[in-house]
């Protein structure tokens, strides 16, 4: 039997909320947050109770502190409990921008993917294997 996953929904629009839950559970549990400052507290209970996340989806566009600030703190704080390269959680962008800038950005803070909504199961399968999250059938 396949490793169940621990994910991280980040998604402060509750449809896009549900259907990356839908997508997902499948393949593990998924927990919520709204923005991410709430999604910054969540991780840091995670890592320094030794609970990391196998992945968190990212949206860009939340109040209080956006996907790229999220990125920023967490890689950072990653670092500072000494999490790095293939140990770290994979963050898989997903948003409605899809403009380069934004695209280019969120790699330079580290994302491992990025998906444009509408995302699609499929989508979201891809990235899991690509990323050694599920085994390829």
């Amino acid at each position: 039997m396949a490793r169940l996953l621990k994910m991280l929904i980040v998604e402060d629009d509750y449809i896009s909320r549900n259907i990356l839950m839908h997508h997902l559970s499948e393949f593990g549990t998924c927990d919520i947050a709204t923005n991410g400052k709430e999604a910054l507290d969540i991780i840091k209970i995670a890592i320094t109770h030794e609970r990391v996340y196998d992945v968190v989806l990212l949206d860009i566009m939340m109040p209080e502190m956006s996907g790229l600030e999220f990125l920023t703190y967490l890689r950072a704080f990653e670092e500072e409990y000494g999490i790095k390269g293939l140990d770290r959680v994979k963050v898989i962008m997903t948003t409605a921008l899809s403009d380069t800038e934004t695209v280019f950005k969120a790699f330079k803070e580290q994302c491992d993917g990025y998906l444009v909504k509408p995302i699609k199961k499929e989508q979201v399968i891809d990235f899991f294997k690509n990323l050694k999250l599920i085994e390829s059938k």
